[in-house]
């Protein structure tokens, strides 16, 4: 045959039996021993993270500790030694310590009355904010009446009213009725104020509830009550203890309107511990046990209430 012959290469040549395999090419990336660095440099990051924010975290958590811990210390040694030197010495002294501060803190009767008004303040105000603002955020969320949304406005427009304007006409309110200098006074003042950020806030998070779980429980016969009670609260749990401990906590250390609407038989402690210090000035004996008594309660609620208060913190964040 006459002309040239071509050859179609379409790939390598099979190798034979028993041939040595071709060599890799040296600009191939070993990915065996690139993989342990990669590994090793990823376990290193995650930890040099770690650290970094549990360094962050306990600086903080010292920062926090550090005041609570010296007023502790102050309230537990007498005036002749928080007047010679610091509270930090009471920790290679602890002979320093004793409670004979509150012995004649709570001997006091201003001050046990006080710590006493000053739950009847806030317990029956949280109890009165967070049941009728979750009756209230179900209505809004679920339920279909005439002017709802339009209340609802209303509601949010609220939230922007501060607490000073309604001093004084509030005040000339529970004066013409007889409740200025009560404890029902205070109590209702602080419920008013409450309401519009607890119902737009238990509101937001009712909403969220899926529509069909509402729909078969009411196919299957459940009133409304019934819904509310047996499927929307216990839903609401994470929402409705945030929001109980918010309040409580706004209430127990107000002072603002407590000084205004609270009389001498009715007055929390936070005002008492005011007059206090007016009358022994820089009386360190008397101040710091009662601060530190005013500061433990809400510690208390916060700690036994934090796995609901994160939670409800984060609901709504991940779907």
């Amino acid at each position: 045959m006459s002309g040239h012959s071509t050859v179609e290469r379409r790939g390598p040549s099979p190798s034979l039996p028993g041939s040595p395999s071709p060599a890799p090419s040296a600009s191939a990336p070993a990915s065996g021993a690139a993989a342990p660095g990669r590994r090793h440099g990823g376990r290193l990051s995650r930890l040099l993270g770690s650290s970094a924010v549990q360094g962050v975290l306990v600086l903080v958590a010292l920062v926090w500790i550090t005041p609570l811990a010296g007023l502790l210390l102050s309230s537990l040694r007498s005036e002749q030694d928080n007047a010679s030197d610091g509270w930090w010495t009471a920790l290679t002294d602890p002979s320093q310590l004793s409670l004979d501060n509150y012995t004649a803190l709570l001997a006091d009767s201003g001050i046990g009355a006080a710590f006493w008004n000053t739950v009847l303040i806030s317990v029956p105000t949280t109890v009165l904010v967070v049941v009728v603002a979750a009756l209230a955020g179900y209505a809004f969320a679920w339920l279909e009446f005439p002017g709802r949304d339009g209340i609802f406005l209303v509601v949010v427009g609220l939230l922007v009213v501060p607490v000073q304007i309604g001093l004084l006409p509030v005040a000339k309110l529970f004066g013409a009725v007889g409740l200025f200098g009560t404890i029902a006074g205070v109590v209702l003042f602080h419920v008013a104020y409450g309401l519009p950020f607890a119902i737009f806030l238990l509101r937001n998070y009712f909403a969220e509830i899926p529509r069909e779980m509402l729909e078969a429980a009411r196919m299957d016969g459940g009133s409304e009550w019934r819904i509310f009670s047996r499927l929307v609260l216990p839903l609401g749990r994470p929402a409705l203890a945030s929001l109980a401990i918010f309040q409580f906590l706004w209430v127990w250390n107000d002072m603002l309107v407590a000084l205004l609407f609270a009389d001498t038989g009715s007055q929390p402690l936070t005002v008492a511990l005011q007059s206090q210090m007016r009358q022994f000035g820089s009386n360190i004996g008397v101040l710091a046990p009662g601060a530190f008594l005013s500061l433990v309660v809400p510690l208390v609620v916060f700690f036994a209430f934090q796995r609901h208060f994160v939670q409800g913190v984060m609901a709504g964040s991940v779907k």
